[in-house]
């Protein structure tokens, strides 16, 4: 839209099956977004209108709301979802705070998709081969994209914590500032639009895929989730004599209750169980536990005042308006039925036959099309019209024979 049309009110339409499009460009039946495929108006969030620092022209990105116009939130919006999910939490007098952590790989162009990525080559001339996990010069060769990202971000008015190289090849990770959630599902959204924006103009190619590359760790997308009291500001995780309350232990029970049910919400594409099935690090269970990483809900080592919940289900590549929402609903409904969690566990563990959670999307989405918990909390339109896509995506990914298939299988009797 022309700055001047959008300065003047100007309504920006769009059709409603467009939320239900899928990764390839297609869309499930009418059926599934409303036969006649009516309009909804985009409203722009005045608070998320940013100019783009990296586009050499002005040019400005309006967050916005998918409204019908017979007023009120689509159901078939994911940012809806998640304010939905933050009002049902405000009726009860608490306010959710979360962090994101985003790991991504920055690899060189790769123009051939049948080839494997590469890292790019640094200044150095030679392209990084593994051993630069937590180095502090390990970003050395990408100085000139890392200086530009941060300088975007702070035009953006992107804050950021810990930014560090991860364990994979040109794997890196940052920390958002944990906040409102929609804010920080904005800011991880706008994260990673600005990410792909700079790296074209530095000739390189960031993927946010759960797992571009075999035999290295996958991106995930850990959410930190704590509740405060509307007012106080008390954390109700924590009691006064600084111990774990009877909220904390139902929002984990909460969490382990729905975790199975919103896997295909947390991990939405075929290759995001390629992370879920090499667990190091990717933990496949509704399992929690102190300071853990195999477990996927782990409770960071913390004072008092800062006990949290780690949901380390999702991935890079999950939606974070519609992980956040997931998340969020399933530690509120823990809350609301009094749910008790399972037994902590530490070290070494077998996962409980009742703690695994689904590890293909086919089965994925097998679980949520049977799961109620999903219609109750998120209705009918919008888990059925999820699954249809999805179902769509899953299909295109089976019209394909794979390069394993080819070299394995094709010489055996």
């Amino acid at each position: 839209m022309t700055a001047e049309g959008f300065l003047e009110g100007r309504r920006l339409q769009l059709a409603r099956g467009v939320l239900l499009q899928c990764i390839m460009g297609g869309y499930p039946p009418a059926r599934f977004y409303g036969s006649d495929d009516g309009d909804l108006a985009l409203v722009a969030d005045p608070a998320q209108i940013h100019r783009l620092p990296w586009s050499d022209e002005p040019r400005a990105m309006a967050i916005c709301d998918a409204d019908e116009l017979s007023g009120g939130s689509s159901s078939l919006s994911t940012r809806g979802q998640l304010k939905a999910v933050i009002a049902r939490y405000a009726a009860h007098g608490l306010a959710p705070v979360v962090a994101t952590e985003l790991e991504f790989f920055v690899f060189a162009p790769n123009t051939d998709p049948t080839q494997p990525f590469r890292p790019p080559v640094g200044l150095d001339g030679r392209r990084e081969d593994g051993q630069s996990a937590f180095s502090v010069s390990s970003n050395n060769g990408l100085r000139p994209f890392f200086s530009e990202v941060y300088k975007c971000m702070a035009a953006l008015g992107l804050p950021r914590d810990t930014f560090m190289h991860e364990m994979g090849v040109s794997q890196f990770e940052i920390n958002l500032l944990h906040g409102d959630p929609l804010l920080l599902a904005d800011q991880t959204f706008l994260f990673k639009h600005l990410l792909k924006e700079v790296a074209l103009k530095h000739g390189l190619s960031v993927v946010c895929m759960a797992k571009p590359l075999a035999h290295t760790p996958g991106s995930s997308m850990h959410i930190h989730q704590s509740i405060v009291e509307i007012g106080s500001g008390k954390n109700v995780f924590t009691d006064s004599n600084g111990e774990p309350t009877a909220m904390f232990r139902h929002f984990i029970g909460g969490q382990q209750a729905g975790l199975a049910d919103f896997t295909a919400l947390f991990a939405p594409n075929v290759n995001s169980y390629q992370r879920l099935c090499h667990p190091y690090a990717s933990p496949n269970n509704a399992c929690w536990s102190h300071d853990n990483r195999a477990a996927g809900l782990r409770i960071p080592a913390s004072s008092p005042v800062a006990r949290r919940v780690e949901n380390r289900l999702p991935g890079a590549d999950a939606n974070p308006y519609l992980a956040i929402a997931a998340s969020l609903a399933a530690g509120l409904h823990g809350i609301e039925q009094e749910l008790e969690p399972s037994a902590a566990i530490q070290g070494e563990f077998a996962v409980p036959d009742n703690l695994a959670l689904p590890c293909t999307l086919h089965a994925a989405l097998e679980r949520l099309k049977r799961s109620q918990l999903a219609r109750e909390l998120f209705g009918s339109e919008f888990i059925e019209g999820y699954i249809a896509s999805k179902t769509m995506e899953l299909t295109s990914f089976f019209d394909e024979i794979t390069p394993w298939e080819r070299r394995v299988l094709a010489a055996q009797a």
